[in-house]
């Protein structure tokens, strides 16, 4: 099987490493072995998510499975085939995407999109200038128990889905980790939200989604509760799912690699700008304590 060569841009996140296990080490267990891509290196650069120190353990630990790490982004792309954007710090992703965009190779961005819907169109607008092939998402897309639930109806009315709010080490909170049940709220519901109603007090932040058509999404963040679910309703019917992480990174791999070599995109662009927009209003709602318009 041929393996698509490819780069890892970042290394503040443990997804860097995480990616990394799964595709080159050769210890990996075999029921998260992901066959087809060869990570051959990897750019680390310090942010407020990560110092020198844990930066020089992870690197030990991709040197250990072959992975060349540099601080130069241009070693790092020398002969590779895709990109994986994996910076922690969304405040750097339309610096990075668009030095990205210039080699003309398929990119994934590690969610969220960007910091703010502002940067998120600045990385719509490099997409359309560059003609990228792209896609960002959050594993939690693709959780199959979760699937299975939502496949089950044609006409979902209602969802309520929750997650962790994990706190930031910079920026908003609900932006860099609030992404992950956004994800899964977007997977379900589709397009079409018009605004939001956020509220936010010491167990967390509660946002109720409006959409055009008259559904209406919930989205829990907790702090400090790492466990993902949720519930659908139509008019008739209704399931709930707690997520099985199991496979959550495999799952993604997987179709990250079917699509560096040559797929379609496993998540349309429209539903990932729609995610940033659902953050970025949440946020403003509740800095302003009042319902908010989609940008």
């Amino acid at each position: 099987m041929k393996k698509i060569k490819a780069a890892i841009i970042g290394l503040d996140t443990s997804h860097s490493i995480q990616f990394s296990m799964r595709t080159m080490a050769p210890d990996c267990d075999p029921d998260q072995k992901v066959e087809g891509m060869e990570i051959l290196s990897c750019m680390r650069f310090e942010s407020p998510f990560q110092d020198k120190k844990g930066l020089d353990e992870r690197t030990a630990q991709l040197e250990d499975w072959g992975v060349k790490v540099t601080e130069s982004f241009d070693e790092a792309v020398e002969g590779v085939e895709a990109l994986l954007l994996e910076v922690n710090d969304p405040t750097m992703h339309v610096e990075y995407f668009e030095k990205a965009a210039k080699l003309g190779l398929p990119i994934f961005l590690d969610k969220p999109l960007a910091d703010n819907m502002e940067n998120g169109l600045e990385i719509a607008r490099i997409v359309k200038e560059y003609n990228v092939k792209m896609f960002s998402a959050s594993a939690l897309r693709f959780i199959s128990n979760m699937e299975a639930t939502v496949n089950k109806f044609d006409d979902i009315q209602c969802a309520s889905v929750f997650g962790p709010l994990g706190i930031a080490a910079a920026g908003e909170s609900v932006v860099w980790y609030g992404v992950h049940a956004f994800e899964l709220l977007q997977r379900i519901m589709g397009c079409g939200a018009e605004s939001v109603t956020a509220v936010n007090d010491e167990k967390g932040v509660v946002a109720v989604v409006h959409y055009k058509d008259g559904r209406r999404g919930v989205v829990e963040l907790a702090k400090g509760a790492f466990v993902y679910g949720g519930n659908v309703r139509t008019d008739s019917d209704k399931d709930v799912f707690i997520c099985d992480m199991t496979y959550a990174y495999k799952g993604l791999l997987d179709r990250m690699v079917a699509f560096f070599k040559g797929g379609p995109a496993p998540v349309e662009f429209e539903d990932t700008l729609e995610i940033m927009n659902l953050l970025d209003t949440t946020v403003r709602s509740m800095k302003s304590g009042n319902n908010e318009k989609l940008s």
